[in-house]
């Protein structure tokens, strides 16, 4: 029994161990600063400079924020926005929508910016024989999204994970519709999301793209490129007025013992509007807010 005990207690020792390097605090402080509010270029819509993600190893409808549970991810979101947090980053994918639907019984649906991400390729290939099929279903899945988050509106949509230079001319269905909900009112900006190099090139140039989320870190972690290449292209979209969120700024966890090297990368470089980062636990925000404050963005990077 003493042996049992002991090896039960070296292992919780390990599991902390464990967690203790992979996030240790940057400092302590009773409350973190607020992110800067920002004005999302010519889209004129208005947020915090750190937007919460909730995608984290996301896929079939969870993430790793969903697998926390619905209680514990409801708090985060509150906690978020009694940070002064009030972009939300979700996804069809992540399964995300009805906890911030919860969520916001307690924070002002005025005061936040639903950002979401439109999941096409469960509807087959794109080649062009079902392009009726492909608007329609792309309405159905905005009116779906309405409900699922009790909104009116949705302030960012994105087409999820492009992957290839020829999106533009393989999603015309999705963009036609997204474009006339714009029209309509249920959808404020729309863009992509990208996850290749080509793919991001053309939503640079692209005149149906307001918004641009694009993978972005010191390190070439998760990213479509080196950060020059990237940073290059990125350049291109800000000149032709786009707004650029970045994103995997700590890799997606992985550079999270290099954090503050990351934060002071993506503060310095000049050409994200936002970033998004996903939390799991309310000391990671606060962290992360701290970090912020101490490398003010620069209006122009190196």
């Amino acid at each position: 029994m003493n042996r049992l005990t002991r090896r039960s207690f070296l292992a919780a020792s390990a599991a902390v161990a464990a967690t203790a390097r992979s996030f240790r605090p940057i400092e302590a402080a009773e409350v973190p600063p607020a992110p800067p509010t920002v004005e999302l270029g010519k889209t004129r819509i208005r947020c915090s400079r750190l937007a919460f993600g909730t995608g984290t190893h996301g896929g079939r409808r969870q993430s790793d924020q969903s697998r926390l549970g619905f209680e514990k991810l409801v708090r985060l979101f509150i906690h978020a926005y009694e940070r002064g947090i009030t972009l939300f980053d979700m996804a069809d994918l992540y399964g995300t929508h009805i906890y911030c639907r919860e969520a916001l019984r307690s924070i002002p649906r005025d005061k936040v910016t639903l950002l979401t991400k439109l999941w096409w390729r469960y509807d087959g290939p794109v080649d062009g024989r079902a392009e009726l099929y492909r608007g329609r279903i792309a309405r159905a899945t905005v009116e779906r999204f309405l409900h699922e988050l009790n909104t009116d509106r949705l302030d960012i949509c994105l087409l999820h994970c492009v992957t290839t230079a020829t999106w533009d001319q393989e999603l015309v269905p999705y963009m036609e519709t997204l474009e006339r909900l714009k029209d309509q009112g249920k959808i404020r900006a729309v863009g992509v999301s990208c996850h290749d190099f080509g793919a991001m090139e053309t939503a640079a140039r692209s005149p149906w793209v307001d918004v641009i989320l694009a993978r972005i870190n010191p390190y070439s972690v998760k990213m479509d490129g080196t950060p020059e290449d990237v940073l290059r292209v990125l350049r291109t979209a800000k000149a032709n007025g786009k707004v650029v969120i970045g994103m995997k700024i700590f890799g997606e966890g992985a550079l999270i013992d290099r954090r503050e090297e990351c934060m002071r990368f993506a503060q310095s470089i000049g050409v994200l509007d936002a970033m998004t980062i996903g939390f799991d636990e309310p000391a990671e925000i606060d962290d992360t807010l701290r970090l912020m404050a101490k490398y003010p963005h620069t209006a122009r990077g190196s």
